[in-house]
């Protein structure tokens, strides 16, 4: 499956299938959470938060193609992602682009 962030892709002519989606809702361990606050205190990435939106980012992607494949893509075209605060602690990451079938 081809996934590109432009609304084309090079030497192939498309017929669109409409929209594809995936997301994810991931919310803070506690354990995680603590150990996290304490590297506010001295500065620098939390790479546990880091980690654990990459893997939501990818688990929304994943989910996303599996909604083109449903559809007998051959590609999704203009992908983007979006994240929003679901509540208290949690986060939604979405992946959305079209679907298109090569002509």
């Amino acid at each position: 499956m081809i996934v590109v962030n432009t609304d084309y892709i090079s030497g192939k002519e498309l017929e669109m299938l409409g929209l594809v989606k995936g997301s994810t809702i991931q919310t803070k361990n506690i354990g995680r959470d603590i150990t996290q606050g304490f590297k506010t205190l001295v500065g620098g990435e939390l790479g546990a938060y880091t980690q654990m939106m990459n893997d939501a980012r990818e688990l929304a992607a994943q989910r996303m193609e599996e909604g083109a494949i449903r559809l007998g893509a051959d590609a999704v075209v203009n992908v983007r992602f979006a994240t929003s605060a679901i509540m208290q602690g949690a986060a939604e990451v979405m992946a959305y682009g079209t679907a298109v079938k090569f002509k």
